[in-house]
């Protein structure tokens, strides 16, 4: 099963789901094009007043499913369509969402998860949560879309030591470090979620929209960057030695060795 991203209507809430069995909901590259399909749906709706989103069976997002990795990851033009295309695709139609978005995260929210996560406008958590982007294990860097969009959401330095030392935090550093709301119990998260988006649908839904896009407007402002060449250049570790190693010391189960 390469995984499912899904969404239902109750009443004027998108619930979305992340479901990946027996991966900790990892993100294949079938659940991120799940993903831009569910928000762009979502965003030609106009009655609805707040999305969900959270993960199947106790997890967030444990990451990107690196069982697949092999098949693209060591290939520039394929590796650069991936990130470009299938993460940036579903990222982007998060962040095009002019209806606030609620993160219910549990247990793992790594690599992708932290990404997807940093799209949400309220992100609530339980205790036991961890976060982080520990990639500098599988040999290789965050694409510089995705590294803006974390570095925008969980600041400077923390962003540092998730991708240069591979740190990985709990919940309750997180909400210290200003990435999340609140930090709840595992028993008590439903009910923290259902009361924010209670409240959200509460309000006025046309002020919230246009807070959204205001939002969207000033970040597009501040973050206007020349990334058009590191885009075009960054991908060209495909083949390295030391990316094949990270990614195929993960899948073998072993401690990679990188010279």
């Amino acid at each position: 099963m390469n995984g499912l991203v899904s969404f239902v209507l109750v009443g004027d809430v998108a619930h979305v789901m992340l479901s990946h069995p027996g991966k900790l909901n990892a993100m294949s590259r079938a659940m991120w094009r799940d993903l831009r399909g569910a928000f762009e749906a979502i965003q030609q709706d106009a009655n609805i007043r707040c999305v969900l989103i959270k993960g199947e069976g106790g997890h967030f997002c444990a990451g990107g499913d690196i069982s697949e990795y092999a098949g693209f990851r060591f290939e520039e033009p394929l590796l650069r369509d991936f990130h470009e295309g299938d993460v940036w695709g579903g990222l982007q139609a998060m962040l095009d969402c002019d209806a606030p978005i609620v993160a219910q995260i549990e247990g793992n929210c790594m690599g992708a998860g932290l990404e997807i996560a940093s799209c949400c406008d309220l992100r609530l958590a339980t205790t036991s949560a961890r976060f982080g982007a520990p990639i500098a294990k599988l040999g290789f860097p965050m694409a510089p879309r995705e590294a803006a969009l974390v570095l925008g959401s969980v600041g400077e330095l923390t962003a540092r030591e998730m991708l240069l030392a591979a740190s990985v935090l709990d919940a309750h550093e997180m909400k210290q470090r200003g990435f999340l709301n609140c930090v709840v119990p595992e028993a008590d998260i439903g009910q923290a979620t259902q009361t924010s988006v209670e409240r959200i649908c509460g309000l006025a839904p046309g002020a919230a929209r246009l807070n959204k896009q205001s939002f969207r407007a000033l970040r597009q402002q501040i973050r206007a960057l020349p990334a058009i060449d590191l885009i075009a250049n960054v991908y060209r570790y495909a083949d390295t030695v030391e990316h094949r190693e990270g990614v195929n010391a993960f899948v073998e189960k072993r401690p990679p060795q990188f010279l």
